[in-house]
């Protein structure tokens, strides 16, 4: 964690990507509560994902992040299960 408050948070994604990091910036947008995410990569062989998110304050902006990660888990749930079908 580089810096937290309650509207925003600013944390590394080691050891990934624009993939991880794209797909993750994507799914806390979808939150009504979510004000700005975003992520820079400072080099693109050896950078380090920087994703930067804040809220309006009515949920924390954790909240927001360990809500999108959820979402991205399930979806990924449903997707394996069609896929063994």
């Amino acid at each position: 964690m580089l810096e937290e408050d309650k509207k925003k948070i600013i944390f590394e994604i080691k050891g990934e990507n624009h993939t991880l990091s794209n797909l993750l910036e994507k799914e806390i947008w979808k939150d009504e509560d979510v004000k700005a995410a975003g992520y820079n990569v400072s080099h693109p062989l050896i950078g380090v994902p920087t994703m930067v998110v804040e809220t309006n304050g009515k949920k924390t902006a954790r909240e927001a992040v360990d809500d999108a990660v959820k979402r991205m888990k399930k979806q990924n749930a449903d997707f394996m299960k069609a896929l063994k079908k």
